[in-house]
């Protein structure tokens, strides 16, 4: 089938109580890993890039990389979505370019700027047939262009909500509950928690409408344990718990965005192919182990996180 929006994945997601992975994309072994992984299973996937991705890859090379997996992959719906626009002409750009979802993220500016912006790119999105996300509150965190300090994190506005999506149009809408962009999420020592209350409150001022989490790795530590055991230098890498990530795509949360997590096992399966093999120099040698480890990791949150599978 070809590309297509998520604006039937995320209803039936809600309905269903489970949410859509939506995996960041920066080479062919990532997108081969994240494809295969929801085609064996019959998940609907999403397939996002970062700008920072498409700086690093091209954009003309992520398009027909991700055209190769819809070939491949016949069985289950795939979205390309922009991570993360910055501005108009990004989204306008990538619209223009055959993505079937883009993000414009405007949550840094005053609240009327957001809307200002996000309006606008939703009229030139859904007059090429392109759904729109946008975000509201601000996380914490590293994620390529995006970097936010702690102290000027802050949590969505449930009466914001309402007025935001009203005036916009905007087709889903990303919220800062407690997750955070990066390795690093929460403090050595702190019980990671996710603000359900707020979440609950937004559900009840937009019922039915279908929300996003950023920053949603859960920072594996089987993985950081291997990068760390073969040269590596992650201290304090802690995620979000898998299963506040399940209690929330049971709820309104529909997408769920997930890129360090693919990192980290990508990194962990070249660092430890390189110290067992170091006579190898092929690099199908040791992007092979690391392309598993992706499918593995997605195969993982597919059953065990998002409850996606058999949902094609």
């Amino acid at each position: 089938m070809p590309l297509v929006t998520s604006a039937e994945m995320f209803k039936k997601a809600y309905d269903g109580g489970y949410a859509i992975g939506a995996f960041n994309v920066n080479n062919m072994e990532i997108v081969q890993g994240i494809t295969e992984a929801a085609q064996e299973l019959k998940s609907p996937v999403i397939l996002q890039a970062s700008a920072g991705a498409r700086k690093y890859a091209n954009p003309s090379y992520l398009k027909k990389l991700v055209e190769a997996a819809v070939i491949e992959c016949p069985d289950i719906p795939i979205v390309m979505h922009l991570d993360h626009g910055p501005d108009f002409e990004t989204c306008k750009s990538c619209i223009d370019n055959g993505f079937t979802s883009v993000m414009i993220d405007a949550s840094s500016k005053p609240f009327e700027e957001n809307i200002e912006i996000t309006r606008k790119v939703v009229e030139y999105a859904h007059a090429h047939g392109v759904v729109v996300e946008a975000e509201l509150g601000a996380l914490a965190g590293i994620e390529d262009d995006v970097k936010v300090d702690a102290k000027d994190s802050a949590y969505t506005r449930p009466e914001e909500v309402e007025e935001f999506v009203s005036r916009t149009g905007v087709d889903s809408l990303a919220i800062a509950i407690g997750t955070s962009h990066g390795a690093y999420k929460f403090k050595p020592g702190t019980k990671p928690q996710l603000r359900f209350d707020i979440l609950d409150e937004i559900v009840k001022k937009i019922p039915g409408f279908p929300i996003v989490l950023h920053g949603a790795s859960s920072v594996p530590q089987e993985y950081v344990k291997i990068i760390n055991a073969n040269g590596g230098q992650l201290v304090d890498a802690i995620g979000v718990p898998e299963d506040q990530l399940r209690q929330a795509a049971r709820s309104a949360v529909c997408k769920i965005n997930i890129d360090s997590d693919l990192r980290l096992g990508f990194t962990a399966g070249i660092r430890q192919t390189f110290i067992e093999h170091p006579e190898l120099f092929d690099p199908r040698g040791y992007l092979k182990p690391a392309r598993q480890n992706v499918k593995d990791i997605v195969k993982h949150k597919i059953v065990d996180v998002l409850g996606s599978a058999g949902k094609a």
